[in-house]
């Protein structure tokens, strides 16, 4: 039975009246009945959801979500009915899965907070459409350093090389009329280290991110943090190239660290503390590095070394705009006031970075390097 047929059979024997509420136990009873495909964790979902109806109802439109697999603005307060009332057995329990299967029961543990969340992910992925977003940019950032690498025959510390700035892809203050710029550094890299700092960190973070929240809003959260990285530099750091991936590295991985912290007692990832020590002092180093390469560059160069400011405003997107994300799964983002409240905030800061770029250099008679 198809879902449109499933709808309609629900309509017509469980709400003939047209009410507009459907008993949670008679459809649970439908289903085994005429043996229907409908996940475990759907069936537990919808129990959830009863538990705030006297009469263990649900409306029609939330029962047509659930089926269809739709972000639903109650998915929260299920979440919530469902803790309390609902007796279901640990996934870590379950035993004889595959590979792949063990891969997701990993995934669930290390992004989501609540038993619940990581029943209804585990039941509910499919493997396709695959995290192919993080996959395709690490991948696309590897191959563009080993080009580079080739050409110039330089693997660390790429940069001082006279003819690394000439790249297209490189973000420069003297080439800011180039749009594609704002995004395309994030292809670049200073050498090795970073590289491999950047990739890990997509692999490890933001692969899982992808495949629990998905690729529109985790490729939406990274490209923010990288457009935020390369407008914060033109604006604070105004004579300073910019390469690298950091600024949408960092705000995954603050975004993914904030949201472990606040659902601290929920989080069932090992060795949570050690880890979050680990990834901040990891984290930290990062910037560091970047601040000396910046400040106190160890070979003569010819100009200003890339700036560090894409890594704090990555961040900043991370814990504002990301967290957001991160702690809205399988709700609407558009239902949320803080949503259009960080949205408005992020366009503002667009809107003056754009206005800065486009007047502030030559009225304060800024000293620009001579783009290559």
């Amino acid at each position: 039975m198809d879902r449109s047929s499933l709808l309609r059979l629900i309509q017509g024997q469980l709400d003939p009246e047209n009410t507009g509420f459907v008993c949670a136990e008679t459809f649970a009873t439908l289903v085994n009945n005429h043996e229907l495909p409908l996940d475990p964790a759907k069936l537990e979902m919808l129990f959830a959801l009863s538990q705030g109806n006297e009469e263990g109802q649900i409306c029609y439109p939330q029962l047509v979500d659930l089926i269809s697999s739709k972000r639903s603005s109650s998915f929260r307060r299920a979440i919530s009915s469902g803790q309390r009332a609902l007796p279901r057995d640990v996934l870590l329990d379950q035993a004889g899965l595959g590979v792949y299967k063990r891969f997701v029961r990993y995934v669930a543990y290390e992004i989501l907070p609540g038993e619940m969340e990581r029943r209804w992910y585990f039941y509910q992925h499919r493997p396709c459409p695959p995290p192919i977003f993080m996959a395709a940019v690490t991948l696309t950032q590897i191959i563009v350093f080993l080009c580079y690498g080739v050409r110039l025959n330089k693997w660390v510390l790429q940069t001082y090389h006279p003819e690394y700035m000439k790249s297209p892809l490189v973000y420069h203050p003297g080439h800011r009329a180039r749009a594609w710029r704002f995004l395309t550094y994030m292809f670049m890299h200073v050498g090795l280290e970073q590289l491999g700092f950047n990739t890990l960190l997509q692999l490890m973070i933001g692969v899982p991110l992808e495949m629990v929240h998905g690729v529109l809003r985790i490729s939406s959260l990274y490209l923010a943090g990288v457009l935020a990285g390369s407008l914060a530099v033109s604006v604070t750091d105004m004579r300073a190239p910019l390469v690298g991936g950091s600024g949408g590295v960092y705000a995954l991985c603050s975004a993914h660290l904030a949201n472990v912290v606040m659902n601290w007692a929920g989080m069932r990832c090992p060795y949570k503390v050690l880890r979050m020590i680990l990834a901040l002092v990891c984290m930290s180093s990062e910037v560091g590095r970047a601040v000396w390469l910046r400040f106190s560059p160890p070979l003569p160069a010819a100009g200003p070394q890339p700036s560090f400011m894409a890594h704090l405003a990555g961040a900043a997107v991370g814990v504002s705009m990301g967290l957001t994300i991160l702690r809205s799964y399988e709700e609407n983002l558009q239902d949320q006031c803080g949503w259009w409240v960080i949205l408005l905030c992020y366009a503002t800061f667009l809107a003056f970075a754009i206005f800065w770029n486009v007047f502030a250099y030559d009225l304060l008679g800024v000293q620009i390097p001579h783009p290559p």
